[in-house]
C-alpha cells in the first residue's frame, strides 16, 4: 500500500512539474549573515504566462532570479523550470540549463568591441550552432526586434533602447522556452521603454514565458498582466490583471 501511495504521490508531482514553467515550493534562503533573503516561498509560473515581478528593493526579486538561474541554490524548498530540478542540478550540468533560459538585464551587457551581428551570434557559437545556420538566424532575429539595417554598428554607435533591442535578440536567438528580464526598462526613457515592453508581449504571443522583473509602476499598470508583488522576502500579492501594489 505505501508502495502504491508513494508511486501516486510521485506521479502527482511529476505532473504538476510537467505542466508549469517555473515551480516553488516552501523556498527560502538565507546569506551567511543569517539574514532571510526568502522565507517560504510557493509560486507556480505555467508555460506561455507573462509575469510581472514587483517590490521594493530588499523584497528579494534579485535573491528570487539568481536562484531560476542557478546561481544560487535553495536554503530549503524545491524550485523546478522547465522540467528541472534546480536544487539538484550537478555543476556541469548548469550550462546546458541555462541554455533554455534567455536573460536581459538592466545594463545591456554587450561586448563592446564587437558589433550587432557578432554580439548576437555569440550566443549560438557557444552552443555550437553550425555557421550557416548563424548566418540564418541572426539576421531574422534583428529583424524581428527592429535592427535589420544596424548589425555591423558597434554597441557605442547605439541608442540606450537599440543597445537594449540587441541584449534582447541576443537572449531570444537560440528560442529558449523562457525569457527573465531583470529591470529591462531601467535605463531606458518612457519611449523606449514602451518600445521594449511590446517587444516582450510580442515574444510571449509566440508561447515564450516571460517573467518581468521591474520597478516600472507605469508600465505594470496599463498592461494589466499577472503581478506577483514581494516584501521582505515572501509574496504579499499574487493577481491575474494586476497593478502595482504599494506596500506599507
Amino acid at each position: 500500500m505505501k508502495t502504491k501511495e508513494n508511486k501516486r504521490r510521485i506521479h502527482k508531482k511529476n505532473r504538476a512539474v510537467s505542466e508549469q514553467m517555473i515551480m516553488l515550493e516552501d523556498v527560502s534562503k538565507s546569506y551567511s549573515t543569517g539574514a532571510p533573503a526568502l522565507s517560504g516561498v510557493n509560486l507556480q509560473i505555467k508555460k506561455g504566462e507573462f509575469v510581472f515581478i514587483v517590490g521594493d528593493s530588499g523584497s528579494g526579486k534579485s535573491t528570487l532570479i539568481k536562484l531560476l538561474l542557478r546561481e544560487l541554490t535553495p536554503t530549503s524548498g524545491q524550485i523546478y523550470v522547465n522540467g528541472y530540478d534546480v536544487g539538484r542540478l550537478k555543476r556541469r550540468k548548469v550550462p546546458k540549463f541555462r541554455r533554455n533560459i534567455g536573460v536581459v538585464f538592466q545594463d545591456f551587457r554587450l561586448l563592446k568591441d564587437w558589433n550587432v551581428y557578432e554580439n548576437v551570434a555569440f550566443a549560438q557559437r557557444i552552443i555550437q550552432v553550425p555557421t550557416r545556420e548563424i548566418r540564418k538566424n541572426v539576421p531574422s532575429i534583428l529583424s524581428t526586434v527592429g535592427l535589420a539595417g544596424k548589425y555591423k554598428a558597434k554597441p557605442r554607435q547605439l541608442s540606450g533602447g537599440e543597445q537594449q533591442r540587441v541584449a534582447l535578440a541576443r537572449a531570444l536567438v537560440n528560442q529558449p522556452p523562457i525569457l527573465l528580464a531583470d529591470e529591462p526598462t531601467g535605463n531606458l526613457d518612457p519611449k523606449n521603454s514602451w518600445d521594449i515592453m511590446k517587444l516582450l508581449e510580442e515574444i510571449n504571443t509566440t508561447g515564450t514565458t516571460v517573467l518581468v522583473v521591474t520597478h516600472n509602476r507605469e508600465i505594470v499598470n496599463a498592461m494589466q498582466k499577472r503581478v506577483i508583488t514581494m516584501k521582505k522576502g515572501v509574496i504579499v500579492s499574487d493577481e491575474e490583471k494586476g497593478g502595482y501594489i504599494d506596500e506599507d
